[in-house]
């Protein structure tokens, strides 16, 4: 019996799983998921949930304009919700430099939309955020609508949502190549570990592993992937508020937010080669340590609760990327889409698997422009032409 789908996505994370539940609802009829794991069992579930529509580029602003609307709308619109809550979001300007470019940045993100972000000094940051110290800082950007969502509650939500949906979930179930017409224009079908799957779209996602799917599909994807850790430290008195906004130190790639009457807090370390990564960096956790005692004084004795590291997938231009799968030589193979969050799983992967499923399914989207985001911005050593976006945690400046 031959097996047959109307779309293919390949990769059941945050942008796979949210894009095949909107392929289903545009009408499109069979859809599949394959996963050579679990769905969420990546980078979706080990996350620290950071969602803000505070993006450095118009287009990245108004992914996490609708991401974050998403958030706010999904108990209605599917019964489970992501665990969303808006506590504010205050991105710390360090030095005069950091101030100037943020406060232009402030003003392309009002030309953009974003009308309730706004610039705070250094006094009115440290009142804002409770906790942080009055010097080492110069204030920074803030909008109260930014927050966090529940990494693994987002998992579980989409994992429904795509099950009311009618999406058919094959976990375990890996990605071996792409069949295409005797020319290689268009895609003809899936091979899977379990068997061929005839198709005349897919779309690859993948995170982290996207750049091997890539290779595995003749799509070449300058995508990268490092590691990003995240620690909890223990409950304080001082932390057993209702609201506090997450801070972001952008200068050294350091946030923090409040997590079950402690503190979260993650960086990337720039200096490290790409590469999967899970094992903690003890050295490095006590740079971060420092650096994070130093803007919230309460967290210095503080024991740690527990730590985590995870392999998040990253581009050279700190971009997404949305569009058709291009051979090596640059031209397109029909019918197949790529998309990729570029690190910003949670906080864009809702708008992102947006634009990923009008993509595959209409073959054009009205959430953003995407001639900036497509694999054709890349030459043939990953750099791109792009301007990059600005707020983004300090990856290695290579993708390989």
């Amino acid at each position: 019996m031959t097996d047959r789908a109307d779309l293919v996505v390949v990769g059941a994370g945050t942008v796979g799983g949210w894009a095949s539940v909107f392929a289903k609802a545009d009408g499109i009829g069979r859809v599949i998921v394959i996963e050579r794991g679990v769905a969420g069992g990546g980078a979706s579930s080990r996350a620290a949930g950071i969602v803000r529509a505070q993006g450095g580029t118009p287009a990245t602003v108004a992914l996490g304009r609708w991401s974050i609307d998403f958030y706010r709308g999904q108990g209605t619109a599917y019964g489970t919700d992501s665990g969303f809550r808006e506590l504010g979001y205050l991105i710390l300007a360090v030095t005069e430099e950091d101030e100037r470019l943020g406060r232009a940045r402030v003003d392309m993100q009002h030309r953009a939309g974003l009308a309730d972000v706004r610039w705070l000094d250094s006094h009115e940051a440290t009142a804002i955020a409770g906790t942080l110290a009055a010097d080492g800082h110069r204030g920074g950007s803030y909008r109260a609508g930014d927050g966090y969502i529940d990494p693994p509650r987002n998992v579980r939500a989409y994992s429904l949502a795509m099950q009311a949906a009618g999406v058919e979930l094959r976990e375990r179930c890996a990605f071996t190549g792409l069949r295409t017409s005797g020319d290689g224009s268009r895609v003809t079908g899936v091979e899977t570990a379990n068997g061929v799957i005839e198709t005349e779209r897919v779309l690859l996602t993948g995170g982290p592993s996207l750049r091997s799917v890539g290779e595995l599909a003749g799509v070449r994807i300058p995508a990268g992937a490092a590691r990003h850790t995240v620690a909890v430290l223990e409950t304080h008195d001082t932390f057993d508020v209702e609201r506090m906004p997450m801070v972001f130190d952008l200068t050294a790639g350091l946030y923090w937010r409040l997590e079950e009457g402690g503190l979260l807090f993650g960086w990337s370390d720039p200096d490290e080669s790409p590469g999967e990564a899970r094992e903690i960096d003890w050295a490095a956790y006590e740079r971060y340590r420092e650096r994070l005692a130093g803007y919230v004084p309460a967290t210095r004795d503080l024991g740690l609760r527990k730590i985590w590291a995870a392999t998040i997938d990253y581009t050279a231009d700190h971009l997404p990327i949305l569009g058709p799968g291009l051979r090596p030589d640059g031209t397109a193979i029909d019918g197949v889409s790529v998309a990729l969050a570029a690190g910003h799983g949670m906080m864009w992967g809702p708008g992102v698997a947006r634009v990923a499923a009008d993509l595959a399914v209409h073959g054009e989207t009205s959430l953003i422009d995407v001639k900036d985001v497509g694999l054709d911005r890349f030459d043939v050593q990953g750099r791109s032409r792009v301007v990059p976006d600005s707020v983004a945690l300090p990856y290695p400046a290579a993708v390989e």
